[in-house]
């Protein structure tokens, strides 16, 4: 039993260890750890928007992120590699909005300077991202795979020169939860 009714057959496993078990599996300057989670759910979605009536939808990266920036003490511009999921190619411009890394409505702009390839300000989805790497249903796992190996220095050719901050944010349902996390390595 994990909580009634659930056994362990009932849930997906996550494996979680200590800073001091971390250190012992490095592979270049440390671990990546935990800076800042934030989390947002709404009972509603994207269709129930109706801005002619004054009740716009606030999307949840736009709670989600700003919370964890602020629980980890750093801002947007502090992230070296940026890890989003990426279902429809919209998603991806609205969550670079929501987080803040550029304004609203500025997403297509954003993407359009270069700024998500490596090499630019905030190479993003170094992987290929869902859609050109893999969407098996659990893409959120990859993206904190990804983020974590980037902060390792474990990418070769992929790799995000001296990437030491990175932001990971998941959207669900139709626009109705979001899940925002910063890693930092470990300094050496």
């Amino acid at each position: 039993m994990i909580a009634d009714p659930f056994t362990k057959l009932h849930c997906c496993i996550a494996v979680m260890g200590s800073g001091g078990r971390a250190r012992q599996c490095r592979t270049r300057e440390g671990p990546s750890e935990q800076a800042g989670l934030g989390c947002s759910a709404r009972g509603d979605h994207l269709a129930h928007a109706d801005v002619s009536v004054g009740r716009p939808h606030r999307r949840p990266g736009s709670v989600s992120g700003p919370l964890a920036f602020e629980r980890a003490g750093v801002t947007p511009s502090d992230v070296d590699v940026a890890e989003l999921y990426d279902a429809f190619t919209y998603m991806l411009l609205l969550t670079l909005e929501d987080l803040g890394f550029c304004a609203k409505g500025e997403g297509g702009a954003f993407v359009e300077s270069g700024a998500l390839r490596l090499g630019g300000d905030l190479p993003t989805n170094t992987d290929g991202g869902g859609l050109s790497a893999c969407h098996p249903g659990q893409r959120g796992l990859f993206l904190l795979v990804e983020a974590a190996r980037q902060l390792r220095g474990e990418c070769g050719p992929r790799q995000v020169p001296d990437a030491r901050i990175a932001c990971v944010s998941g959207t669900g349902g139709w626009f109705c939860s979001s899940g925002t996390v910063i890693l930092g390595a470990e300094e050496p």
